[in-house]
């Protein structure tokens, strides 16, 4: 989220997938419509989930010296379940630099739990800038904001922002076990000739289906999607998950999908959050919101950030079909208001089901990290929002 802040144009997308198709996720439910999810509750007990800690030490490449890396802050947190345990990677940070947002080093931490509450952290981050092919591009800032998915055969695919205090770029990083990683670069380092590499990006949402308790990269008209960015949405394509190439109009504009919305609780901005899952609807795309103090919500603090929903066109991942009007989760907690961006946030990165429940990760005021958990098996109503 921090340093605050559209692909060619297309071609009909083919229907090759069938609604009947037996790997999409179940109808849900949520906020008085069929296509949302929710509500989510955020449990009393165990919030926020992972916090600063000046105990862990590491010898960090970046001169040769021993930081306390996750001293500062610890937010902004992808989720997946593995070996029935909820497997956390968060963003963290040291107390170097400046105390301003984005001028301290962020590296990424993991952390396991068997009941998706209570956390269990290793030492040292698995993700972190180091003296390799990548360094031009995330020192001295670091690596921040992950989003994880898995491919078919279990490899993990991680999103994340390089930040070299310069300009913030969307890379890719695979694993086999989340303990080590395997940086690819820059997202769009390949697509179009490389004429993207420089384009400032970041939150990188892949569109992905359920399996189980696995959230898996799915391919649409034969190719993978990606939403990304902010201050609006735009879209990526890929076939590998590795080479991305952002969708252009025919005028080489980048293809906007989702924007700011005057009046709203979007209407600063929109910035995309966890992977973006399959349902019987269509996409559902969880996106982090941006109130504007001047021509936005006047019920919600000026810069706040707060939740939304969205659906795409399983046929066209570009063709909105339905959008929240009001914000599925906002900042109503201490921890979720106090800390490095006191204005507050719920900063969606995580979201993986387990146990029967759907749980959101998210980051608390740029400080910690949070979780919300929807039941599905609950059929009362939220009255908490409408949609259009």
């Amino acid at each position: 989220m921090q340093h605050r802040a559209s692909l060619r144009l297309r071609a009909p997308v083919a229907t090759l997938l069938l609604l009947s198709s037996p790997w999409l996720a179940p109808p849900v439910w949520g906020q008085g419509q069929t296509w949302a999810f929710g509500p989510f509750e955020k449990p009393a007990q165990g919030n926020p989930v992972i916090t600063p800690s000046p105990a862990s030490r590491f010898r960090s490449p970046m001169g040769d010296t021993v930081v306390r890396w996750e001293e500062h802050a610890t937010f902004n947190p992808a989720a997946v379940v593995k070996d029935g345990a909820v497997w956390v990677l968060y963003r963290a940070e040291d107390a170097s630099g400046e105390m301003t947002i984005g001028h301290h080093t962020s590296r990424l931490g993991l952390a396991q739990s068997a009941d998706g509450l209570r956390f269990t952290r290793r030492s040292a981050p698995v993700l972190y800038p180091d003296t390799d092919a990548q360094a031009t591009y995330e020192w001295p800032g670091g690596v921040e904001d992950p989003r994880i998915v898995e491919t078919e055969d279990g490899t993990y695919v991680l999103t994340y922002t390089q930040w070299n205090r310069d300009l913030p770029r969307l890379a890719i990083a695979t694993s086999r076990d989340l303990l080590t990683w395997t940086k690819h670069g820059p997202a769009f380092a390949a697509g179009t000739g490389g004429r993207h590499l420089n384009l400032e990006s970041k939150s990188g949402a892949i569109v992905s289906r359920v399996e189980g308790n696995r959230v898996i990269a799915a391919r649409l008209n034969g190719k993978y999607w990606m939403y990304f960015n902010v201050p609006d949405l735009l879209i990526a394509t890929s076939d590998n998950l590795i080479d991305w190439t952002p969708l252009e109009e025919a005028d080489g504009r980048l293809v906007k999908v989702l924007s700011p919305r005057p009046g709203y609780f979007d209407s600063w901005l929109v910035e995309a959050g966890p992977p973006a899952i399959v349902t019987k609807h269509g996409i559902l795309v969880l996106y982090n919101a941006g109130n504007s103090g001047t021509y936005g919500d006047p019920g919600l603090p000026p810069r706040v950030y707060t939740g939304g929903q969205a659906l795409y066109d399983l046929r066209d991942p570009l063709k909105l079909i339905a959008r929240s009007d009001s914000p599925f989760i906002k900042p109503t907690e201490q921890y979720e208001r106090t800390g490095q961006y006191t204005e507050g946030t719920t900063f969606l990165e995580g979201l993986v089901p387990f146990n029967g429940c759907w749980y959101l990760y998210y980051g608390t005021a740029d400080s910690r990290v949070g979780v919300a958990i929807w039941d599905p098996k609950r059929k009362h109503e939220s009255k908490r929002g409408s949609r259009r």
